[in-house]
């Protein structure tokens, strides 16, 4: 694994594209476009207008969740993975598509159940795991996928 001297990290509130140095990822960067902070510690909500830039942009690992308002499941799982979007950030980005809302979502990534994580790097699908998760399930789901 080769260490970066800086990292890209995609604004949750503006979508810009912000270059920090690695070092600093955990002292809470601002955008430079927008000044917001660009880890909120809790999941992004994801639509087509902005899914392509988090993942293929962002130098660290997107773990999205594609789930339903209507599924009883993601309701429950919603309180654990907000839990674990604290525990990841800076490292892991966590996101959420409403499938119901980006239906093409759903289905350019062939989601035949919900809730389904799905773990991006580079742009790329690296892992994907189907049905409702506890916060301790999705964080060593997430960290075992992170040492491959």
């Amino acid at each position: 694994m080769t260490i970066r001297e800086s990292i890209h990290i995609v604004c949750p509130n503006c979508t810009a594209v912000n270059r920090i140095p690695a070092s600093r990822a955990h002292e809470h960067p601002s955008c430079g476009k927008c000044h917001q902070s660009l880890f909120t510690a809790s999941p992004i909500d994801l639509d087509a207008a902005c899914f392509d830039v988090h993942i293929s942009r962002s130098d660290i690992p997107v773990v999205v969740d594609f789930w339903a308002p209507w599924c009883g499941p993601c309701k429950m799982m919603a309180p654990a993975f907000l839990q674990a979007a604290a525990e990841l950030e800076p490292d892991v980005r966590l996101a959420r598509v409403n499938t119901e809302a980006e239906q093409a979502l759903g289905a350019r990534f062939g989601i035949r159940s919900i809730p389904t994580l799905v773990l991006f790097r580079g742009g790329r699908e690296v892992a994907r795991q189907a049905g409702a998760m506890g916060t301790a399930d999705i964080l060593r789901w997430v960290r075992a996928q992170d040492s491959q």
